[in-house]
């Protein structure tokens, strides 16, 4: 199988870390994207020098993959954030089965979870569905709603091509593409007053 592709339901892997080689059990549902292990690599050979310790936010979590493995390489807290409750409930089983500690699994929409008490976090993760194109407005609420700690990293992943419209003090620090993804890592720098 290319590395590129997507995994097939149930054949998610943890890639680095101590959960290294452990597999995600990933119900069948539809538009369930997991980001490719590929992906993954490179996104956290790019985070290697900040995972450690960090506060996550995996927004949109989907399988979890992103978050699961920020905990496996040293995050001190992953904050998941699911809508489809049986990709919560997914989640929270791989979680116990793994026993990741430091995880916590809210089955809410992604814009009503930030319209809660924000605790800022040191490393998002941000992609959501494409066909809802909500990075815009998701970028917005949490960069104005204090969910981002002052030089945080932001994770973005959305179909090759432009980029989509993020918050100006967002500076690109690197990018990629992947068949049809475009995957990009962002530093927040604090805005200008």
């Amino acid at each position: 199988m290319n590395d590129m592709r997507r995994a097939a339901p149930g054949r998610i892997r943890i890639i680095g870390g101590s959960l290294r080689n452990s597999r995600l059990e990933v119900p069948n549902l539809p538009g369930l994207r997991p980001t490719a292990e590929r992906v993954r690599e490179t996104l956290f050979n790019w985070l290697a020098p900040v995972i450690d310790g960090a506060r996550c936010l995996d927004l949109c979590a989907g399988t979890g993959a992103l978050g699961i493995e920020a905990l496996s390489r040293g995050a001190a807290a992953v904050q998941f954030v699911e809508r489809d409750a049986r990709a919560a409930q997914a989640l929270r089983a791989n979680l116990a089965r793994l026993k990741a500690d430091g995880g916590q699994v809210a089955a809410l929409e992604a814009e009503a979870f930030l319209r809660g008490t924000a605790q800022p976090c040191d490393v998002v993760f941000l992609d959501p569905p494409f066909a809802l194109e909500l990075w815009p407005a998701l970028a917005r609420q949490l960069e104005q709603g204090g969910w981002l700690a002052a030089r945080a990293w932001i994770y973005v992943e959305s179909p090759r091509g432009p980029a989509p419209a993020l918050p100006p003090n967002w500076q690109l620090h690197r990018e990629g593409q992947a068949g049809e993804v475009r995957f990009a890592l962002y530093r927040r720098a604090l805005p200008l007053s």
